[in-house]
């Protein structure tokens, strides 16, 4: 067990994955930044979050190059509620001041490698694919083919294959044009680099994947059937999504260092992922699965667990289970290799509202360590 994270950081490893168990305990947030801050000054270069990749390039303009305020970056820069969270706010801060005392080279990117689409929605593509175009000077409009925005936003259009439109002629349409966009953006890429910037390419690229893959959802969506079935290959489709991003990232980032990715273990694991959604036994294949098997050596895991939290009412974990055979070991928070974790019982006391998903064998396997927290926010103060 150790708390020096370079230790667990291979020479090999050009993406570190930090899991944690459950996203409403906001220490495993702090104690995330005052790693991230000893891996910068260890070469780290990029960090990306569980969050919209599109949405995020708020906030890498603001860390980068002071473009906007950071009131600005916490509201339209995050996804999934994730700028409300005063560790996020402190991290953002602190890379922000991190860059404005380094060369430009060195500057700290910030990065999101999640879809627009959150669980039980997804928005219209309209404003990615209306981006891409405009970046490309087309006259192309969108209109008649999209429809109205609403139908594809709301919660019933993922809820309800009947009434989805991910599968209707426009859908399949939009798709077409989507994918011709694509293929459009990289046959000018010499022309439209040479005119604007390699960075401005990228953005209009990194719209155009985000509109494909609200397309595939959407798509996947509509489809009829089991609802196990339906939500797995929903869950795949976002996982896919999310490797792609990871590796696009990584291709963004090699030449200037690694980069740490941090997101719920679920999507970071090296196996397959499982999840119970109400009756229902959901597996796929995760972003972590998919990236380890790609970039082998090169992609190392860090998943998180938990002992105990007051913020989410998580007691003391019972005896005989993994929880509790680290608590016992682990004061505050420690790194522990997952080979030597010895097997245990999977721990029973939690409630769907804390949002915990507990130690059990897949997780243990699937990672090369186990970073567990004691207690709750019991980090050292953040970082900034």
């Amino acid at each position: 067990m150790g708390q020096e994270i370079h230790d667990f950081v291979p020479s090999s490893c050009g993406l570190l994955a930090l899991g944690e168990p459950t996203h409403r305990e906001p220490g495993f947030a702090s104690l995330r930044n005052e790693l991230f801050a000893d891996l910068v000054a260890a070469g780290f270069r990029s960090i990306a979050l569980e969050s919209d990749r599109v949405a995020a390039l708020v906030v890498h303009d603001y860390v980068r190059d002071g473009i906007g305020s950071l009131d600005e970056a916490m509201r339209t820069g995050f996804s999934h509620g994730f700028g409300d969270l005063d560790a996020n706010r402190q991290l953002v801060a602190w890379i922000r001041a991190h860059n404005e005392r380094v060369p430009p080279e060195d500057r700290v990117a910030f990065h999101g490698f999640d879809g627009a689409m959150e669980t039980m929605s997804a928005p219209s593509p309209r404003r990615y694919l209306e981006c891409a175009r405009d970046y490309l000077d087309f006259d192309l409009d969108f209109t008649d083919v999209v429809g109205e925005d609403e139908q594809w936003s709301r919660t019933e259009a993922v809820l309800d294959p009947a009434v989805s439109i991910g599968d209707t002629a426009q859908a399949r349409q939009l798709r077409v044009l989507a994918d011709d966009l694509l293929s459009t953006l990289y046959t000018r890429a010499p022309e439209r680099i040479a005119t604007t910037s390699h960075a401005e390419w990228r953005r209009a690229a990194i719209h155009l994947t985000t509109a494909l893959g609200l397309l595939r959802y959407h798509r996947q969506a509509a489809q009829r059937l089991e609802d196990a079935d339906r939500w797995s290959r929903l869950s795949a489709t976002r996982d896919a999504l999310m490797a792609q991003n990871l590796l696009d990232i990584r291709t963004e980032e090699a030449r200037r260092g690694p980069t740490l990715v941090c997101a719920h273990n679920l999507h970071l694991r090296r196996n397959a992922s499982h999840l119970r959604m109400g009756p229902m036994d959901l597996t796929w294949s995760g972003a972590g699965e998919i990236v380890a098997t790609l970039l082998g050596d090169q992609y190392s895991v860090l998943l998180g667990s938990l002992g105990s939290s007051p913020t989410i009412g998580l007691g003391d974990p019972p005896t005989g289970t993994y929880e509790h055979a680290l608590q016992d070991r682990i004061p505050t928070w420690g790194l522990t290799r997952a080979e030597t974790i010895e097997a245990a019982h999977t721990r029973a006391d939690i409630t769907p509202e804390q949002g915990y998903f507990p130690l059990d064998p897949d997780t243990v396997h699937g990672a090369d360590a186990i970073l567990h927290l004691n207690t709750g926010a019991a980090t050292s103060p953040p970082v900034g």
